[in-house]
């Protein structure tokens, strides 16, 4: 079982905290055991949080026995943490546990001197500040969440949730951290690539919206070869009105949310089954064995290969 320990800094965002905290505890393992041990911690007992205060159960030592240390965002990223908050990173990140920040956490990772030279994110509307005091870290504030296998960054508030499921399949597989979406009731279909601005809050559409049936058939059916004329024909609509109104309600095309979903069924045979990769490429609808390569490298990360690789147990 791994664990995550949560650093509660004062002036701590709220959300920011109880993401992480709702995601990793409430995460099981297929046969229904715990996948996380989740501990908050921080440097004092007792922190504000906007609204309330919040009192921490443990404090930096909770640090040196994580496996993965979220630090969430405060509301006055301006104001630098002390010298022993970052010691205690550094020395996490130095015995080789993993560290990721939510929102305007990422400051509290680049003052550590962690993130130089390498990619990072944090909330759009903090991306001046943090350019000012960090230039060393080259800041993408367009995008969801950063990986850089040891450090995450991520956007803020619901990147937050994106940024945890990213964690839960790197450690569990898509299975565990499908589950563990459907919990949150999110979806698990967003990239740490797809921008922080989408014309619509909510990336899939909403219960009883006029996309929803057409959502469930294209999951159905998304090993099909479809193109967006079928889509079309399907939700009696034009190519023209589908776009639109599928941009508006899930922030993506639809033939992006169907090569999405090709890989993440995709993601579960190759964890699941010995079936050599262009059967599976093959069987989940793509054309041919470079097309999932490539769409699969793009939405992953990684080649199947590499991926089956690292999931399969």
């Amino acid at each position: 079982m791994r664990t995550v320990a949560v650093l509660a800094l004062d002036d701590v965002i709220p959300f920011d905290l109880s993401t992480p905290l709702e995601v990793f505890s409430r995460t099981a393992l297929p046969d229904g055991s715990p996948a996380y041990r989740v501990v908050v911690c921080g440097e004092r007992r007792e922190v504000g949080a906007g609204l309330f205060s919040v009192r921490v159960p443990a404090g930096l030592e909770a640090l040196a026995e994580a496996d993965t240390i979220i630090v969430p965002g405060t509301a006055r990223p301006h104001v630098p943490p002390s010298e022993r908050v970052l010691d205690a990173l550094r020395e996490a990140a130095g015995r080789g546990a993993v560290l990721a920040s939510i929102c305007s956490g990422a400051f509290v990772l680049a003052a550590t001197g962690l993130l130089d030279g390498r990619r990072a994110t944090t909330h759009w509307i903090a991306a001046d500040l943090f350019r000012a005091r960090f230039p060393a870290v080259e800041l993408d504030p367009d995008v969801l969440y950063v990986d850089n296998g040891d450090l995450l960054t991520s956007a803020g508030a619901a990147a937050g949730l994106d940024l945890c499921l990213h964690l839960v399949r790197r450690d569990h597989g898509s299975e565990t951290a499908a589950h563990a979406a459907r919990l949150s009731v999110v979806p698990l279909e967003r990239e740490g690539g797809q921008a922080q601005f989408i014309p619509s809050t909510h990336p899939v559409a909403p219960e009883g919206s006029e996309l929803e049936p057409l959502l469930a058939w294209l999951d159905e059916n998304c090993a099909r070869e479809l193109t967006v004329d079928d889509i079309a024909a399907r939700a009696a609509m034009s190519t023209r009105t589908l776009n639109r109104r599928f941009r508006a309600q899930t922030g993506t095309t639809p033939l992006r949310w169907l090569h999405v979903r090709r890989v993440r069924l995709a993601q579960r045979l190759l964890e699941a089954t010995g079936r050599p990769v262009d059967l599976i490429a093959t069987q989940v609808g793509f054309g041919s064995p470079t097309a999932f390569r490539d769409r699969f490298k793009r939405v992953v990360g990684t080649s199947p290969q590499a991926y089956r690789a690292a999931f399969r147990g």
